[in-house]
């Protein structure tokens, strides 16, 4: 017999919320407040080649390998300005640490239209709300300052659980928490494989949000692809009776 639906899980950039600007416009912007003139499309590109090289080298914020979130985010800052042509150390490490405390600012973020009322319908429904999310530590100031904080009963980030999706193991620790066998526990995201495939492997209902159909030539079932979180209630309706 099926397992009544008891809990959601949720991924939250780019599923609930995501950076309101460019990562270029918002690098520049700070960089300007010292004197800096630099193109946000250099940024950009820069940026794009140093956040691979550093999830590469040292994945999940480094954590294994004596880094954190906030030194991992640092480095990212000075090395993407220093292929950009700012060479001053200390002026590196300012930009850096602004930048690092900017993004717990609600105005660098925004929430999706939708994301308030589907995390309220949840609730009505008597559900219990949890996040797992690759995420550093400032994830619970950031949900806070953006309203969405108190609709959650637990938050797991990939810095403080040690591991990353897709690791299965981080949706272990999620079940932990939740108490409930898998199959009363749906997960809401936005990546096919970090989210969808990887909840899918450990029997969580997991659903693919896809605002934009870039996951059309996959081989997603009509049933676990959301292109609007209007659409969640009802799913969750299917598996709590």
């Amino acid at each position: 017999m099926r397992a009544p639906l008891r809990w959601v899980l949720w991924d939250v950039k780019d599923t609930l919320l995501k950076v309101r600007s460019s990562v270029g416009e918002q690098y520049c912007k700070e960089a300007e407040r010292m004197g800096l003139s630099i193109s946000p499309v250099e940024v950009d590109a820069a940026f794009r080649q140093v956040y691979r090289q550093y999830s590469s080298t040292y994945p999940n914020y480094g954590i294994h390998q004596g880094l954190n979130g906030q030194s991992w985010w640092k480095g990212v800052v000075r090395d993407t300005l220093s292929q950009c042509g700012v060479q001053e150390p200390a002026l590196l490490n300012t930009v850096a640490n602004n930048l690092y405390q900017n993004f717990c600012n609600a105005d660098n973020w925004e929430v999706f239209p939708g994301s308030k009322a589907a995390l309220e319908s949840c609730s009505s429904l008597g559900l219990k709300l949890g996040v797992v999310s690759n995420f550093d530590s400032r994830l619970e100031a950031i949900l806070h300052v953006c309203g969405l904080l108190s609709h959650f009963s637990f938050l797991i980030t990939s810095e403080e659980a040690g591991v990353a999706k897709p690791s299965p193991a981080i949706f272990d620790q999620a079940l932990q928490k939740c108490g409930v066998p898998a199959d009363s526990v749906a997960h809401i995201g936005d990546h096919y494989v970090n989210d969808y495939l990887t909840s899918r492997s450990v029997g969580i209902h997991g659903f693919l949000l896809d605002r934009h159909c870039k996951h059309d030539q996959l081989d997603v079932p009509q049933g676990h692809r959301l292109s609007s979180l209007d659409e969640l209630p009802s799913r969750l309706q299917q598996h709590m009776n």
